[in-house]
């Protein structure tokens, strides 16, 4: 399935993974199971239990703006496959493990059921149903200090038409943090460049007192992605829907 390419002079060999293309699957699944095989933060994750790469996404947020702090309560939208949690539950004391720091509450949703997590509460949800910001109300016994979501929806294969999907993705979590977020409370999402989320920049920009947008080292050079950092929530605005 593999090989390993040859260097050229002292006999040495290149790290790099190579993969042949099996007979019947089509060369992007070869190439994406290459570039998982070489992605030092998959191997990376797989080393310290991480679920995936994307938790070293919101761990160097975090070191960056630092938004889950021990005492947080953490609302994670679409956690699946949960690496996201994970960080969060360490870094919130959500295990209650120091005694000298405030214990923190992780709750997860998504639409499929996710593998428990030690420290974090999960729920199968659709968090645009109707009522739905209540039930997290209730869980989380008050509102949220962070809202947080690396959702994407599924890949058409045409740039502007994701952009458009992910854009009104992130809106409806915007929306739904509107409705949960403590004041002076955090909203993290992933977004993809392409043009169409001023609307929503601007309408981050009048709810939140510092908004940001960031490409961290984890994420791909390759890709579109970056998050968006708004924190200082000033609470919901007259005409926000």
């Amino acid at each position: 399935m593999t090989e390993e390419k040859k260097t050229s002079g002292r006999g040495q060999r290149d790290l790099r993974v190579r993969v042949k293309t099996a007979k019947g699957r089509k060369l992007s699944s070869t190439l994406w199971l290459e570039r998982q095989l070489n992605d030092p933060y998959v191997q990376r994750a797989k080393k310290d239990g991480y679920r995936g790469r994307a938790a070293y996404k919101i761990s160097e947020l975090d070191d960056k703006y630092g938004f889950l702090v021990p005492g947080a309560r953490v609302v994670d939208l679409g956690c699946a496959p949960g690496g996201w949690c994970q960080i969060a539950v360490a870094r919130v004391n959500a295990l209650g493990e120091n005694s000298r720091k405030p214990q923190g509450t992780v709750l997860g949703v998504d639409l499929q059921d996710v593998e428990p997590i030690a420290g974090a509460e999960i729920h199968k949800l659709d968090f645009l149903v109707d009522g739905a910001d209540d039930l997290v109300k209730g869980w989380l016994n008050g509102r949220a200090d962070v809202v947080m979501s690396d959702m994407a929806a599924a890949a058409s294969g045409h740039k502007g038409t994701d952009h458009l999907r992910i854009i009104a993705l992130v809106e409806a979590a915007l929306a739904f943090a509107f409705d949960v977020l403590e004041e002076d409370g955090t909203f993290v999402a992933k977004v993809l460049a392409g043009g169409a989320e001023s609307e929503m920049n601007a309408l981050l920009k009048r709810s939140f007192r510092k908004v940001a947008n960031v490409k961290p080292p984890a994420s791909r050079a390759d890709s579109s992605e970056k998050f968006v950092i708004a924190m200082g929530f000033r609470g919901r605005q007259d005409g926000d829907s």
